[in-house]
């Protein structure tokens, strides 16, 4: 979608915020995108709102107020607990605060780091970026920041931890965690009483190096941010150029997408069918899925040259056509799959130590998944109408006969049978698509020199986790003036402190195994 962004003044932004989610019912906050709109206008804040009633959205658009060399935001942290890490994330890359925001703290860099790499200013020489040898710094306070009735700035501290607190460090290495996730954990006996995400140990800085390339060249980041979902993102960051350029893809193009994204998706959902099951020591399970995810990456293979990565996608459609036998290989792997995933049920899924492990666990209504912005299967399993794909339609998903699956357990049992249901989901979609092609084109051809005309996009597409999306700020030049990455795991991340609170040590293990986040998506 093309923004349209509304601004309501400095004053009444938080009041007029508060007014769309009460009064409106924009009660989902999709994202919130940092950045700096340049020397006459300064820092600022786009924030992309829903309403889970009609599925409209709206952008926000609020310039932070300038208060010597600092900047300041109202915080909407109590309005939407998503805002969150998304407020730090903004305050780590671009160094607004946001008042009543009860921590301002890095989210991604290290607490030593100096300056704010998301400014225009901000110096990128290597000789001012040495990554230090040192430890980390760290401390046991962390600041809010508010204005006093004569308008100055003035921090307050707050303990993190309590004398008798007990603090246990779950990563950065740990391999429930699936990558290098942090979680400080605060613990009475066994019992969970608050969980901080420390995140950016793999941090890569992809949204700044995008302003320094073409919009060709930005395509590769995509892949990288998570391998078991390199079509859906890649899928986001064309589908907002080529939106934004006016592009008009033809219905080869649309259809293989939306087949190549399916199979990504049962990609994903049998990595993680096999890592959830190896996260509660069921290896069987695991193997199981490894054995059957070796086929799909074959067919995928054939077309893509890749099985890990699969750079397919381009500016205008695909990299190649798809191979000779792809219709059927891909029409014999979907044969194969559908019986086999009675067969994680009966080695896992059924199994009642996975029932006891998991029915109760990491629970979260229907209300708070909206609130904390927890979206894709997680959410789904609350009963949350949250598929991009029905929501927003994109590709050909609405040319096809499926069902958005949602379920009501809302906890890790669901969340593990709404990926099962969703593999079916996938297969059906698959073999409705796969004997009905159309011919044409499988990539219109585009100028050497790809120019966006001036305006700010966002897109989105239902990644296999929950939502992936691309804010595109464009100043008609051939490189991007902001491009902001609105990642599937960073709300889930942030949800795991509501989902464990007096839960047990070991159903951390057990919902961060069922939430399925991948952590190079969410650090970027």
């Amino acid at each position: 979608m093309k923004l349209s962004n509304i601004e309501f003044g400095f004053d009444n932004f938080l009041d007029e915020m508060k007014k769309l989610k009460t009064e409106k019912h924009f009660d989902y906050l999709v994202t919130i995108v940092g950045e700096d709109f340049g020397p006459e206008e300064g820092l600022g804040c786009i924030y992309i709102l829903e309403n889970t009633q009609t599925h409209e959205r709206i952008s926000v658009k609020q310039l932070a107020k300038q208060l010597g060399d600092e900047y300041v935001i109202p915080s909407i942290y109590h309005v939407w607990a998503s805002s969150d890490l998304l407020e730090r994330e903004v305050y780590d890359f671009l160094g607004i605060k946001f008042l009543g925001h009860p921590d301002m703290r890095r989210l991604f860099m290290r607490n030593d780091f100096e300056g704010w790499p998301l400014r225009k200013d901000f110096d990128m020489s290597p000789e001012k970026n040495q990554f230090p040898m040192t430890d980390e710094p760290e401390s046991d306070w962390t600041s809010e920041w508010n204005l006093t009735k004569d308008g100055e700035l003035v921090e307050t501290k707050h303990r993190l931890f309590d004398d008798d607190d007990f603090v246990i460090n779950f990563g950065p290495n740990h391999p429930s965690t699936h990558g290098v996730l942090r979680l400080q954990t605060v613990v009475d006996g066994e019992t969970i009483k608050h969980i901080y995400p420390h995140l950016g140990y793999i941090h890569r800085g992809m949204e700044k190096m995008m302003e320094s390339m073409t919009y060709p060249q930005t395509l590769a980041f995509t892949d990288r941010l998570n391998y078991l979902c390199a079509m859906h993102h890649r899928h986001a960051l064309v589908s907002v150029i080529e939106e934004a350029m006016g592009v008009e893809l033809s219905e080869r193009i649309q259809y293989i997408r939306t087949i190549m994204d399916e199979l990504q998706r049962i990609d994903n959902h049998l990595l993680f069918l096999g890592t959830c099951a190896q996260d509660l020591s069921a290896l069987t399970a695991f193997l199981y899925c490894m054995r059957d995810r070796e086929h799909l990456l074959n067919v995928m293979e054939e077309t893509t040259g890749g099985r890990l990565i699969q750079n397919y996608y381009r500016i205008g459609g695909l990299q190649d056509d798809i191979d000779p036998n792809f219709v059927q290989n891909t029409k014999a792997f979907c044969n194969y799959m559908r019986p086999m995933v009675q067969e994680y049920l009966d080695v896992f899924g059924d199994n009642v130590i996975t029932h006891k492990r998991l029915e109760g666990v990491g629970y979260m209504n229907l209300e708070d998944c909206v609130n904390y912005g927890v979206t894709g299967p997680a959410g789904r399993a609350a009963g949350w109408h949250n598929d991009v794909r029905k929501n927003h339609p994109y590709a050909v998903y609405d040319k096809v006969d499926w069902k958005e699956i949602t379920g009501t357990g809302a906890d890790s049992m669901e969340r593990y049978m709404i990926h099962i249901k969703e593999i079916y989901q996938s297969l059906d979609i698959i073999m409705q698509l796969i004997d009905n092609i159309p011919e044409g084109e499988f990539y219109i051809k585009q100028k050497p020199i790809i120019k966006v005309p001036e305006g700010q996009w966002y897109f989105s597409v239902e990644g296999a986790s929950g939502e992936f999306g691309i804010y595109l700020d464009s100043r008609g030049d051939k490189s991007p003036y902001r491009m902001k990455m609105r990642p599937m795991g960073l709300t889930l991340a942030g949800a795991l402190d509501p989902m464990l609170r007096g839960q047990k040590i070991a159903d951390l293990i057990t919902t961060g195994a069922a939430i399925d986040f991948v952590i190079p998506d969410l650090d970027r």
